[in-house]
């Protein structure tokens, strides 16, 4: 693998290990988020590290809010100037929320749809065109199991739902062009995330993955040409449950389980 890749969300967590992994890969890379100073910290640190030939990766800094539809058309102009062409996006910014649809703030639930959906909505659509008819390149979503499950949160799997869908797809119809697109669909990551949403850290230790390991999954998924990557055997079943199991079913598990009664 070789080129450029734009990784939103890359001053932490999954998409500071997509940097890191891609960079290791070949990729030079353009990184996205709102935190300057990690950015900094982070493209220097992959600077420093080089590749096993001896080059250098070359990390660029982008600072944006993608929830600030203003803030966000610096990423749009970069993705789509094709003197210096992306060829690879990893659409990985997420946005969370702990509480009720109907009780959270709307302002929260409209940042929420503006970095899970409209972000990844439109970087992909300014991206693709460049990369079909250049004849290569791709399109990485990282999505949730959350988005095949009902229950707590609904705003974000209902978002997640629409990404996965899209970058399905997606995925039928650029067959051929040599243009990918690939929904990624973790459970729990150990990362901040929940965290920053003030949501503590529950359930056995065997659901909870490293993040190293869900983006070493992940790009060899997308590299296979898979539409969707579930990494762990656990969220696997759950999905396939999911897929199979009556919605009337589905959704009174998952009131049970919101209401800790299972």
């Amino acid at each position: 693998m070789s080129g450029t890749a734009l990784v939103t969300g890359a001053s932490s967590g999954l998409g500071a290990e997509f940097a890191v992994q891609l960079a290791a890969a070949g990729y030079d890379l353009v990184l996205v988020a709102r935190d300057e100073a990690r950015l900094e910290a982070l493209a220097e640190r992959l600077g420093e590290g080089g590749r096993s030939d001896g080059t250098r990766v070359h990390a660029e800094v982008l600072v944006a809010d993608l929830a600030d539809p203003d803030s966000r058309r610096a990423v749009e102009d970069r993705l789509a100037d094709e003197t210096r062409p992306v060829d690879l996006l990893v659409n990985n910014a997420g946005y969370g929320t702990a509480g009720e649809f109907t009780e959270t703030d709307l302002d929260v639930l409209a940042a929420n749809h503006e970095v899970n959906v409209t972000t990844v909505l439109r970087l992909t659509r300014v991206a693709l065109p460049g990369m079909i008819a250049r004849g290569r390149g791709g399109v990485l979503n990282v999505s949730s199991v959350a988005g095949f499950l009902p229950g707590r949160g609904s705003v974000y799997g209902a978002g997640k739902a629409y990404v996965t869908m899209l970058s399905q797809n997606l995925a039928g119809v650029l067959a051929g062009t040599g243009v990918h697109v690939m929904a990624l669909c973790p459970g729990f990551v150990k990362t901040e995330f929940h965290q920053r949403f003030g949501q503590a850290r529950t359930g056995p230790a065997f659901a909870w993955m490293d993040a190293d390991l869900v983006v070493r999954v992940a790009l060899a998924d997308f590299a296979r040409g898979r539409p969707v990557s579930v990494p762990h055997p656990l969220y696997k079943a759950i999905v396939l449950g999911a897929r199979l199991a009556p919605p009337r079913l589905v959704h009174a598990l998952a009131r049970r389980s919101a209401s800790g009664r299972g």
